[in-house]
């Protein structure tokens, strides 16, 4: 409950700074830039009681849309948001060097991101930071247990997390992270960034009758994106 609390708060943070403020001071902006984006992810579940687990390698990619709105005080503000396909799950850790069980969770996900930027606009380097709520949806699941594989999307094994199918599929969380924007004077945008999401919601069910009290997700992803302006101010400095 206060994990759900604390996402609606963020939430309404976020969305008092982005609506549109005519009360603040400073330059406007108009920039509209679209692109792709893809990169590398290292995921864990956060179990409780807790496996033994180290760092699922899976990727992402998807779609990328910025709004610059206004420039303040040298800092470039704008909103960001993104559809992209990632892959999450988990892998667990074994002593005897054999396989590992790994499941991998494959999800639609949409960041919505304060993006807020210090150095230049266009033709040159700007670093940024981004933060904000995030939310996604299972699309499906699969499993590589030692040396079997199933794309069934019908779980195997033979413990309480493996024979247990994702339970719910929404999830949310915050996310956020640091990175560079490389761009040219005609407007286009070469970005690397790093990001971490920690996740808020379960994916498993939590009541006391249930083997987990939360399995979260918890996400780091290395990106690069390529966008380019559709909509540019003329007239900025």
């Amino acid at each position: 409950m206060k994990a759900k609390l604390s996402f609606i708060f963020f939430c309404l943070l976020l969305s008092a700074h982005l609506s549109p403020l005519s009360a603040q001071v400073g330059q406007p902006r108009t920039d509209l830039a679209i692109g792709i984006n893809g990169g590398f992810v290292m995921n864990r579940v956060s179990f409780k009681p807790s496996i033994k687990q180290s760092f699922k390698n899976g990727m992402t990619f998807g779609l990328t849309a910025r709004y610059t709105c206004e420039k303040y005080f040298g800092m470039i503000c704008a909103f960001q948001t993104e559809i992209n396909y990632t892959q999450s799950g988990w892998k667990e850790k074994t002593e005897t060097g054999l396989p590992a069980y790994q499941r991998t969770i494959h999800y639609m996900q949409m960041p919505l991101l304060a993006h807020l930027g210090f150095g230049r606009e266009r033709g040159g380097v700007k670093g940024f930071l981004v933060i904000g709520p995030q939310l996604g949806f299972c699309i499906g699941e699969c499993v590589r247990d030692g040396e079997r594989y199933n794309f069934s999307y019908q779980l195997v094994g033979g413990k309480d997390q493996h024979e247990l199918n994702v339970q719910r599929k929404f999830e949310y969380g915050i996310t956020g992270g640091l990175g560079m924007d490389v761009s040219t004077k005609k407007g286009h945008h070469f970005v690397l960034e790093g990001r971490y999401f920690y996740g808020l919601s379960d994916i498993f069910s939590n009541s006391k009758k249930d083997p987990f009290s939360r399995s979260a997700n918890s996400t780091i992803f290395v990106k690069v994106s390529y966008l380019f302006d559709v909509v540019k101010t003329n007239d900025f400095r």
